[in-house]
Order: C-alpha cells, then sequence, then structure tokens
C-alpha cells in the first residue's frame, strides 16, 4: 500500500524526533517507497526547515541551546574518534585512576582498555558503565539525575560526589570549545554548575 507525500513526511519527522537521526535507506524499506521518493521528502522537509539532510538520511536541527543524542552523535566522525580513542588509552597507566565523561567519543576508548583491568574508572556515563563492566574494568557510576538525550547522569549531585575522587587523567567530551568561555554544552546541568558557586 503506497503512502501519501503528507504521510510519509509525518512519518519521517516523528522517527526523527524519537531518534535524532533518519537513514535513508531505513526510510525506504519503512515507508515502502524509493530512495528518489525519500530523498525529494526529505529535500521538501529541510527546504521547510524540519531537518537538515546529511549523507545517508538527515538530522535533527540543532541550535546552541539543543543537542543530539547519543544515536546521532555515535554515527558522526567514527573512524576520528577510534584514532583519538586509542592514543588518549596508550596515555592510561597500569593503578591509575581515571575519569571518563559521559559521551560517544570517549565511549570509544573502551574497546581499547581490555588489557587495563588494574585501572579504577569514575564516570557519569550510564552507557560507558556498563561497557566497562563488560570487559571487566573497575567502575564507579555517579549518582544523579540521568539525562535521556546523552545518557549521562548530571547535576549538582554529580559534581559533589567527584569532589571526593582524585584522579591521574581525565578524558572530557564538550559540545564546543570557545577562546574565552573554554569548553561549552547547551545544557546547564551538564555544565555543572552548582548552587554553592
Amino acid at each position: 500500500m503506497k503512502v501519501l507525500t503528507e504521510e510519509r513526511q509525518q512519518a519521517i519527522i516523528k522517527q526523527l524526533n524519537r531518534d535524532g537521526i533518519v537513514k535513508l535507506q531505513e526510510l525506504v524499506q519503512t515507508l515502502d517507497c524509493s530512495i528518489s521518493t525519500v530523498r525529494r521528502d526529505l529535500q521538501e522537509l529541510e527546504d521547510q526547515g524540519k531537518l537538515v539532510r546529511v549523507h545517508g538520511g538527515a538530522t535533527q536541527i540543532t541550535t546552541l541551546q539543543s543537542e543530539p543524542g547519543v544515536l546521532e552523535k555515535s554515527s558522526k566522525n567514527v573512524q576520528a574518534k577510534q584514532k583519538i580513542a586509542k592514543l588518549a588509552v596508550q596515555q592510561i597507566r597500569a593503578d591509575e585512576v581515571i575519569y571518563l565523561d559521559a559521551g560517544t567519543s570517549t565511549e570509544a576508548m573502551i574497546p581499547f582498555m581490555t588489557t587495563l583491568s588494574s585501572v579504577l574508572v569514575v564516570t557519569n556515563g550510564v552507557q560507558l558503565a556498563s561497557k566497562l563492566a563488560d570487559i571487566n574494568v573497575k567502575t564507579y557510576l555517579l549518582g544523579g539525575e540521568l539525562k535521556n538525550t546523552t545518557k549521562a547522569i548530571i547535576g549538582a549531585d554529580v559534581v559533589e560526589t567527584i569532589k571526593n575522587f582524585r584522579f591521574n587523567r581525565a578524558f572530557m567530551g564538550v559540545n564546543g570549545v570557545h577562546p574565552k568561555y573554554g569548553f561549552t554544552t547547551p545544557d546547564p546541568n551538564e555544565a555543572g554548575r552548582s548552587s554553592s558557586k
């Protein structure tokens, strides 16, 4: 059964709102239409300002006040993240206490950490903690509010708890770097601002 243009586009936006990204091939199968039809729909939706087309699909429009979700971030710059991750892990020494910030770049480090069973990792990343447990790395998961889009534990509780640790190394993920303001994120809770500051 063929779907009307408006229904297809509504389905695309619904999936985009849910996942943060849509993939061309998946849309072809889900909507039971041709690649050219989906491309036209994506072009029309981009012209209407409802999404941004990328190679192989589309993403939500992001602003300085919004942040892509884990699914969208995990499909970007994969090879670069792996190279950075491998170099980062080479800096870690036996018996160190390290901090791994939640994020797809720091998550890329975990496959390279399989021989580092003597380290202690502190993280605010739920997915990171789970993957570290899978490779038998001793892990401390910080407590606080779970941010659904990034799977990060955030808020004042994290700031207070992290003060109890001393790290040999910290690997941080940020949304941006500004020459005047330093590391940036669109979420004040994730920035670690506590009421005592």
